[in-house]
């Protein structure tokens, strides 16, 4: 119970989203749409948060877009995927919220803001065709090239990413061979939609929200930081911001939504709420995890899941905005041919064309040392890797930057360099050069995951994308470090059907939401899968806006038991 009531309001608007993702800005159209007046806040001087930084997949089973297409999919195959893969950690009830409402949401933005997007064809669930449930293609959405001038004055305001090539489609990047072939793609059409400022992936994700707030009238608020939030008894009301080092008091009539995606940018919150220790991050320097803290104070509980991890590099002179290094990840990188990720004793330990058993390896403990087995870890490449493959920004054939990795004209010399077991690591590359020959991996099964040789493999490497033998010198090393999710972090609010923050008592807060990655992965507990974290945003800034402007949804009372596993 907090009575912190400013003595004047300078602002005042029935809702407030804090954080201009995909899951403010949905929150904030749909509640305006539904007769309640929005008004965004963003910390940083860009709209789009994490959403635009992202590859802009949107996962959502049973859609009207694959059924257009002839794709027999259904909801309840792909709750069925996701109760097969959650290892408990999932709740039932909001895996169901969340797949009933995914299409539900996809739909009214269609023919609300204009949202136009399409099947990414031949893209297949990460777990198919292993897992039950899975599907070959459907689920994974992406947008057609939004007309970034259309944003007016938000044009330049509005961010892209520095990690994808946001000016080309999935299909443009697949029929030109995949990520494998960049040295040999046709970038005529890149080099036109980047004259024309025609967004694709992430950033044309993120500017169809953002034209659909502008197009309302929605004030947009950058640099503005929100320091607390205010509350009359039990009932949030409004937030205190700091802009230009002055206050900043703004009334929330009905509802304050937090959409501020995760904490990887705050290292307390990295050692004390995940369980990765001292991860690099790929995203903007402001998700530092302010929905713990201002949540935390209205007495909001937490859960955590599991870890997103990844692994990432460096390349020397590389920065994002204000001076902080960008880091790359190694996805899908170190799952081309000629490539192999090995520990300290130069032995592999998962599967590299498939980051979520990587992730799974890396927390692998010898309980005898009480240290990470597989971690630190390097990627291992020949000079027809080079030759062939990018490496993050180095393409095919251009000399490592120097402080990227080290190499040397044998395997040897290079365990010498890194540090790696020199008899392990001869005995790793030429069991796995025997594999390649075999074309099939029997410790690991690379390349057995259609998504993984579609992702990280060469489509012209035959009889298996993901395989191909290390044999031709000089090799490289390179150190990777372990990488938060992008933004998709372990440890979040938790939420009820609609969205509002819920306290420790088990009820709700009132006046108080939560979505996208600001809310705890209870839809999904342990899996990851490209385009839920979108698909999350979406959905959640629905149902946040269609309750707090008096309107909630009632599809899961209706579905709920028609569709429970």
């Amino acid at each position: 119970m907090i009575r912190n009531l400013p003595a004047h309001w300078d602002l005042e608007a029935d809702v407030i989203a804090i954080g201009s993702g995909g899951g403010g800005l949905s929150a904030a159209i749909t509640a305006q749409d539904h007769g309640a007046s929005a008004l965004v806040l963003e910390r940083s001087e860009q709209v789009g948060g994490v959403t635009a930084f992202s590859m802009g997949e949107v996962w959502i089973p049973g859609n009207h877009l694959a059924a257009a297409e002839g794709i027999d999919d259904s909801i309840e195959d792909g709750v069925r995927y996701i109760s097969n893969l959650d290892m408990g950690f999932g709740n039932k009830r909001a895996i169901i919220n969340q797949a009933i409402h995914a299409p539900v949401a996809l739909k009214y933005f269609e023919e609300s803001i204009g949202l136009r997007m399409c099947v990414v064809r031949q893209l297949p669930d990460y777990y198919y065709p292993h897992v039950e449930g899975s599907t070959a293609e459907g689920r994974c959405l992406e947008v057609l090239p939004f007309p970034a001038a259309t944003l007016g004055e938000w044009q330049h305001k509005t961010r892209v990413s520095p990690h994808v090539p946001y000016s080309l489609t999935h299909e443009d990047i697949f029929s030109m061979g995949g990520m494998a072939n960049m040295s040999s793609w046709d970038y005529t059409v890149m080099g036109e939609r980047l004259a024309n400022d025609e967004r694709c992936a992430g950033p044309g994700l993120a500017a169809y929200f953002v034209k659909g707030a502008i197009d309302r009238g929605i004030p947009l608020h950058t640099g503005v930081n929100v320091e607390e939030l205010i509350a009359d008894g039990a009932r949030i009301v409004g937030v205190r911001a700091t802009r230009d080092g002055s206050d900043l008091f703004i009334r929330a009539n009905r509802g304050v939504v937090i959409a501020v995606s995760s904490f990887e940018r705050n290292e307390h919150y990295n050692r004390t709420l995940g369980l990765q220790l001292d991860p690099v991050s790929m995203v903007m320097p402001a998700i530092t995890g302010a929905h713990l803290r201002l949540a935390g104070e209205a007495g909001a509980q937490i859960a955590r899941v599991p870890d997103v991890s990844m692994l990432g590099f460096h390349v020397p002179g590389e920065e994002q905005e204000e001076g902080v290094p960008l880091w790359r990840g190694a996805l899908p990188f170190m799952g081309l041919p000629h490539t192999i990720v090995v520990n300290r004793r130069g032995k592999r330990f998962a599967n590299e064309a498939f980051y979520r058993s990587v992730y799974f390896g890396l927390e692998e403990i010898d309980a005898m040392t009480q240290s990470y087995k597989n971690f630190p870890c390097w990627v291992i490449l020949d000079s027809q890797a080079r030759e062939k493959y990018p490496f993050g920004s180095v393409m095919p054939g251009q000399a490592m930057p120097e402080g990227v990795g080290v190499q040397a004209d044998t395997l040897e010399a290079l365990a010498g360099k890194t540090g790696i077991d020199a008899a392990g690591l001869a005995s790793t590359v030429a069991g796995f050069n025997s594999y390649c020959e075999a074309g099939t991996d029997p410790d690991f099964q690379r390349g057995t995951y259609p998504w993984g040789a579609l992702m990280c493999g060469d489509p012209a490497q035959q009889p298996n994308p993901n395989l191909g033998p290390l044999r031709k010198g000089p090799y490289y090393a390179i150190e990777l470090h372990r990488m938060a999710g992008g933004g998709i972090t372990s440890t979040g609010i938790v939420a009820d059907e609609h969205c509002r923050a819920v306290g420790w008592d088990g009820r709700p807060i009132e006046g108080l939401y939560v979505a996208g990655n600001s809310a705890v992965r209870l839809d999904n507990g342990a899996l990851m899968q490209s385009g839920i974290t979108n698909a999350r945003g979406m959905t959640h800034g629905y149902l946040a806006g269609r309750h707090v402007a008096g309107k909630p949804s009632e599809l899961l009372r209706e579905q709920l038991d028609r569709l429970k596993p």
